[in-house]
This record gives structure tokens, sequence and C-alpha cells, in this order.
């Protein structure tokens, strides 16, 4: 096998290592997609948007782990005939707690739909494709779909099921919020073309996958233990939560095994260094996940750092989404026009 780069001997399918470089990239085939050139106007936002979704997620965990999760026992009002807290001694501060948290829908929906704005005037004024929207709609849409879902876990007195939907949907918005900045932030809207090994990107799609496996057992876990949100009538699955944590914890190792493979492939096969670095920081932060989850289950899952593995879940799915969606590069339009089928690939758009 040539050297990685060497011209005339691509080292895998799909990577076009020959000279001239693409004149209107700027720099040599195969190096990873180039900095934005987006204008701040337009990343900020977005940014802006990416936080307040993960944001929501630990604020959320905030209102279940202080008890306050049934603080707004009905839905949509507070309480019955009042969309804010009536003054009860016996609640303490558990309703401003939760009418808080659903007051920051509002901020999260506002950042929402300034990210909508903003996609929308790149396809309307900066001739940016169309398929933005639908990506640039889903943390608005996702929002609304929230507050529903918000709304059906009240009702349902916290179950934990609708709890677990009520986190999942939230992971899928932060993954979709962080798509939505790099999508906008490549600047091309031509095919996409893969920059590393067809092993590595099969490696990449089950990597995603015990991500998800991960993220869904540990609302078993949580829906199995001590902080249902409601101390005076907790809901729980029922599972033995020894057992789920276990079962969860090998999910988890079996995830460090498939990216550390992954990895290997990726130096193995002469991958763009910004890819396996953004590799290594999904590592980072699944072995600092698996830290906390240990520590937390060994002294009794003390609420802040229950919290803090939240935040680190969300923190997860935004290093997972950076790192697969940076295995490969969008093209400029006109340039990808003399390349050959094999150097785009099949899913070209």
């Amino acid at each position: 096998m040539g050297a990685a780069g060497a011209p005339g001997t691509p080292p895998y399918p799909g990577r076009v290592t020959s000279s001239p470089p693409l004149a209107t990239a700027g720099r040599p085939a195969g190096t990873g997609p180039a900095r934005s050139a987006a204008p701040r106007w337009v990343v900020v936002p977005l940014v802006v948007n990416l936080v307040a979704q993960v944001g929501i997620v630990v604020t959320g965990g905030a209102v279940r782990l202080t008890g306050s999760g049934l603080g707004c026992p009905t839905w949509p009002h507070c309480v019955a005939g009042s969309y804010t807290p009536v003054y009860n001694p016996e609640m303490g501060l558990h309703d401003d707690i939760e009418f808080a948290n659903r007051l920051l829908t509002f901020v999260v929906g506002l950042a929402a739909v300034t990210a909508l704005v903003v996609v929308a005037r790149l396809v309307l004024t900066d001739r940016r494709p169309a398929t933005l929207l639908p990506l640039g709609a889903a943390p608005l849409v996702g929002v609304v779909l929230q507050a529903a879902i918000g709304g059906v876990t009240v009702l349902t007195q916290l179950h934990p099921a609708t709890v677990a939907v009520h986190f999942l949907v939230s992971m899928g918005l932060v993954a979709a919020s962080t798509a939505l900045l790099l999508r906008v932030r490549e600047g091309a809207d031509g095919p996409r073309r893969p920059l590393v090994a067809p092993a590595a990107r099969r490696l990449a799609g089950v990597l995603v996958g015990l991500v998800a496996l991960v993220l869904a057992l540990g609302t078993v876990v949580t829906g199995s233990g001590p902080h249902s949100g409601d101390a005076e009538h907790p809901a729980r699955l029922g599972f033995d939560t020894a057992v789920v944590s276990r079962v969860h914890g090998d999910a988890v190792v079996v995830l460090v095994l498939v990216l550390v493979a992954l990895l290997v492939v990726l130096a193995r096969t002469g991958a763009p260094a910004r890819a396996r670095r953004r590799g290594l920081v999904v590592l980072g932060v699944v072995l600092g996940q698996g830290v906390v989850g240990w520590v937390q289950y060994l002294t009794g899952l003390p609420e802040l750092l229950v919290g803090l593995h939240m935040l680190g879940a969300a923190l997860l799915v935004v290093a997972t989404t950076a790192f697969v969606l940076g295995l490969r590069e969008r093209l400029p339009e006109d340039a990808a026009a003399g390349l050959p089928p094999a150097a785009v690939g099949a899913d070209a758009r």
C-alpha cells in the first residue's frame, strides 16, 4: 500500500489524493473541510441555539433532581386556572423551579426561531440550497414537540417512560443543532466526499448506534433509581438498579472498544488529523462520563454528580455528531463535476 496522500496511489476508494488540488477549495483534496467562511452573524445564532438545547437538558435535570417535577402539577396551566404558580407554603420552591424551567422553554424557542431565520436568509439571499431549511427548522419543531411531551410527562405523573422519551428527544435536538451549525459552516454545497476508509465509515455507524444504545440504557437506569422528580409519589420502572447499571456499564465498555478500534483504523489509513482529534475528544468525553457514572453509583447518586452526568451525555452527543460528520467533506458544486463517482460516493447529497 502506498503512503497516504501519495499521488496516484489512493489508500482506499473514495479519497482522491492526486494533484492538482481543488482550485475552488484553495487546498489539497482530502485534507478535510476548510475552516468556516460563514460570517459571525450566521454562526453566533446557531451556536446560541446549540448552547440553549444543551442548557435545557441541564435545567430539566435540575427540576427532577430537586424533586420539583410536579411543582406545577398540571399542564399547560401551572395550577388549575393559573398559568403561573399560586402561593402554597407546602410547595416550598418546587413550583417556582418548575415554572422557571417552563419559561426557559420560550428562551430555547426564541433561539430556535432565530436559527431558522438565519438559515432562511441564507437560502433566500445567499443562494444556499433549500435542503438546509428542514435542518434549520428541526430545532424549532423539536421545541414545540418537547413542550407537548413535557405536558404528557406531567399529566402521567412523571412516568419514567415519558421522562425517558423527553430526554432522548432532547438528545436528538442537540444532535440536530450540532449538525446544523457544522452544515452551515461548511460553506460548500456540493456532493459529500468521504475522507476516511470504508472500514472507518462502517465503524462510525456502529459507534453512532452504540451511543444511542448507551443513552437509552441510561434512561432505564435513571427510571429505576431514586431521582423520580417527585419524592412523595415516585414512579419507577421496577428494575434492579444494580443489574441495569451493570448492563449500562457493559455497553459503555463496548462503546470504548469500538471507538478505540476506529481511532486505530483512522491512524493506520492516513485519515485527516482533524478527524482523529475529534475522535480523541469523543474518547475523552466517554471516559469522563464513565468516571462520573461510577463515582455517582458508588456514592449513592448525589444530585450534583447526576446533573453533571446529564451534561456529559449532551456533550457526548455534540462530540459524536461533530466527529462522525467530520469524516467526510462537502465539495463546491462546480468542483465536483470533474470527479469520478467513486470519489464522491453514493450518498452525494
